[in-house]
């Protein structure tokens, strides 16, 4: 499988990350992609050839190594790694869609007309709402990829020497042996474990998004409500012409910053 438009299209959504999605960006393609591409393809490659049944029944070894493995590792894998990438895909496509328009403004009422964003890179707006739910998919895919791996081989991970195998048309019970069960247990593992990661990231850069967020919404009405209240201490509504107390009927009451009238009389 040639995975150079995988590895450009990480690169590419790249500047559009925060901290936390770059470290996500770089354990895909050097802890998933890159050990998948290397070296998990080599180890499951002889995966069918190398798998022996001890009878010659036509079907007998085709039989077993189904109920055995359902669904390819690396098959499996490879499905995992493309949908979990395809939301950065919708990400640069959303931040090309916002230049495209901008330029067709500018083109339509000239380049000195205002721009319809600040910064079409910026995730503000309907970009911030992309690049969220891309994280929400992203950990809704590995974690349903690592139910489903689950599911078919019932929580065991450890790749047995050898399995028992009575499918028809075996005549019999077969011992089955599986060609490097070391190797591949070592790489379920760690793939596994990759991928828990990747959740977490995610999980832990929507948290950080979300909570940017409702601060940048809060800070503006401290502020609002901090200088109205500097202005109730400092301008009170109300004081009164001469003094604390008023001496006599003349004097009224004025608003804070009108000059002292004094109705007694004129100089």
């Amino acid at each position: 499988m040639n995975w150079s438009f995988l590895q450009g299209l990480l690169s590419g959504v790249n500047k559009y990350s925060t901290a936390l999605g770059r470290i996500w960006l770089s354990v895909v393609f050097i802890f998933r992609v890159l050990v998948y591409v290397v070296a998990a393809e080599d180890v499951w490659d002889d995966e069918q050839k190398d798998f022996v049944c001890n009878t010659r029944q036509p079907g007998c070894t085709n039989v077993c190594y189904d109920e055995f493995f359902p669904v390819s590792h690396v098959r499996l894998w490879a499905l995992q790694l493309i949908l979990v990438t395809c939301p950065s895909l919708l990400v640069v496509m959303h931040v090309a869609y916002r230049e495209e328009r901008e330029r067709r403004h500018r083109l339509k009422h000239g380049p000195n007309a205002a721009s319809l964003y600040d910064n079409p890179n910026k995730k503000r707006g309907g970009l911030w709402w992309t690049y969220l739910l891309s994280l929400v998919f992203k950990a809704a895919v590995d974690s349903g990829f690592l139910y489903i791996f689950h599911r078919l081989y019932e929580g065991h991970y450890d790749m047995p020497r050898v399995v028992a195998c009575s499918q028809s048309p075996c005549p019999h019970t077969v011992d089955c042996f599986i060609s490097r069960p070391t190797e591949k247990t070592v790489f379920t593992y760690f793939m596994v474990a990759i991928a828990v990661v990747c959740i977490l990231l995610n999980l832990s850069e929507v948290a950080y998004l979300v909570g940017k967020r409702c601060l940048e919404i809060r800070r503006p009405r401290r502020r609002r409500s901090r200088r109205q209240s500097c202005l109730a201490e400092m301008c009170p509504p109300y004081a009164l012409s001469q003094g604390e107390h008023p001496q006599n009927g003349n004097s009224v009451l004025m608003k804070a910053g009108s000059a002292v009238v004094d109705t007694g009389g004129y100089p």
